[in-house]
């Protein structure tokens, strides 16, 4: 029998579209520089704020919004490729899915620090430059504008291309249970919490991470 169950949080939710539209907003900026740099830098701190509540959210989150509820051995991984996986692989992230997940916030994450340390010589430079050497400035900002961004753009295409490989082939559809946060599946299964107190919680996370991330850019005044 299949069951409806709450799988993704509404405050993890919010994260994926936010993050969608500021990644996207990101590499729009880069590409039309000059004055779209100073919303270029403003989508990598939204990025980053994103990216910390985001890694706080994994710890205390909903069910299937925790990495625990997503890390398998390579076993696990290895079945599921051979397409013996088990059902409950099914309900969140897919073993191939958490692998994505965990790629693109270490990328993510690897791209914005770098874009904190980067300095064009033009007109913008991160907010920590002043505090590491020229050195380090000279290869934080040949990665970011020359290897992590290529990095980052084919991670997308990747994710972009098993959402429409598993809804074009095998009928699983990823996207609309990310926009009402439900799914049917074919196991009793725990719904992640989903509550007043739970997004009450998720507020706070975000204010902290967006302080946090604040302060790190007021150090460059």
């Amino acid at each position: 029998m299949r069951t409806k169950i709450r799988v993704w949080d509404l405050p993890t939710r919010i994260f994926h579209w936010a993050l969608v539209l500021c990644v996207i907003g990101s590499v729009a900026t880069a590409q039309i520089g000059g004055a779209a740099m100073a919303w270029h830098f403003r989508c990598g701190y939204a990025i980053l704020t994103l990216l910390l509540f985001r890694l706080i959210w994994g710890v205390v989150g909903g069910q299937w919004s925790r990495f625990n509820s997503f890390i398998f051995t390579p076993n696990a991984t290895l079945a599921y490729l051979r397409g013996k996986g088990g059902p409950e692989q099914l309900i969140g992230h897919s073993p191939l899915g958490a692998l994505s997940v965990f790629a693109l916030l270490f990328v993510l994450l690897a791209q914005v620090a770098s874009g904190l340390t980067s300095d064009d010589e033009i007109t913008a430079a991160g907010p920590l430059v002043g505090f590491v050497s020229n050195a380090w400035v000279s290869n934080a900002t040949f990665y970011h504008s020359n290897v992590g961004k290529l990095i980052l753009l084919g991670l997308l295409a990747l994710h972009i291309g098993a959402i429409l490989f598993y809804q074009l082939t095998k009928k699983q559809d990823l996207i609309r249970p990310m926009i009402n946060g439900d799914k049917e599946v074919n196991l009793a299964s725990v719904s992640s919490k989903d509550s007043v107190a739970t997004r009450s919680l998720a507020v706070v996370i975000l204010i902290g991470s967006g302080l946090l991330v604040a302060w790190v850019v007021a150090l460059a005044v």
